[in-house]
């Protein structure tokens, strides 16, 4: 990965980077308007690294809602989501809710502030799960990890609050340098919704074709599908502590 490319505040008004806080397009009035939005913030620069692309420009992520950033917040790093112009919604508070929410069981990047236009939260600086499973790695660890992000994902749902995105995990499960795992954006979560927080990861982990469940494979040995689809079936009737440790023994033995 190329180094960062680290542009200050009062630079990207600038092309590409115009173009990247104010995506897909911009205009001086909204560039303007945003970044004094995010001087209030205390963003003094933006550094433009990670593996996915906006604008031919390297970003963390790129989705429907909105670009997210490293940025530089009064000496600190933090992960800076900045809105698209054409999200179908009008500023971050509904996510900003749902991640301090999730934050007060001890899930997801702490949460920094919100306006209409960003969110900061704590950075993750790490790899996805996916790309951390590629690293040969003790099964002691890898079981670890797995058991931690089940565990997190017991939490949202005892706590009522669905992620809405985990049966695409790939994108929301974090990585950091000391390998602890992350639950990310949370800007589809919801207490309102079925929470299948649980669910929808053990299918990605264990049943699905994605690359993790491939490695899973490896590492823990293929499972019986007809009966972790009954220990599935068992934890959605009846959602107990019980369930969910048989169905953390099936997964993980």
């Amino acid at each position: 990965m190329k180094p960062p490319k680290i542009v200050a505040l009062e630079n990207l008004d600038k092309e590409p980077y115009a173009s990247i806080v104010c995506y897909p397009r911009t205009t001086p009035t909204e560039i303007y308007q945003r970044l004094e939005e995010m001087q209030q913030h205390g963003v003094m620069s933006i550094e433009f690294v990670g593996k996915t692309n906006a604008s031919n420009v390297p970003v963390l992520g790129k989705g429907y809602v909105g670009v997210v950033v490293v940025a530089n917040v009064k000496g600190q790093k933090v992960a800076l989501k900045m809105r698209r112009i054409d999200a179908d919604r009008l500023d971050f508070t509904h996510e900003a809710e749902m991640l301090q929410k999730a934050n007060a069981i001890g899930v997801g990047p702490k949460f920094i502030a919100v306006s209409n236009n960003f969110l900061l939260s704590q950075l993750i600086d790490g790899d996805l799960l996916e790309d951390w499973l590629q690293t040969p790695r003790e099964k002691a660890l890898i079981r670890k990890v797995l058991v931690d992000i089940l565990e997190q994902c017991w939490r949202l749902d005892a706590a009522g609050l669905d992620h809405g995105e985990l049966s695409k995990a790939p994108k929301h499960l974090l990585m950091d340098k000391m390998d602890k795992p992350f639950i990310v954006d949370f800007e589809t979560a919801s207490i309102v919704r079925k929470v299948i927080n649980v669910t929808s990861v053990c299918q990605f982990l264990f049943m699905g074709n994605s690359r993790a469940a491939k490695m899973l494979d490896e590492t823990f040995g293929k499972k019986n599908r007809l009966s972790l689809i009954s220990g599935l079936k068992k934890f959605k009737k009846n959602s107990n502590r019980k369930n969910f440790e048989d169905l953390l023994d099936m997964c993980l033995s």
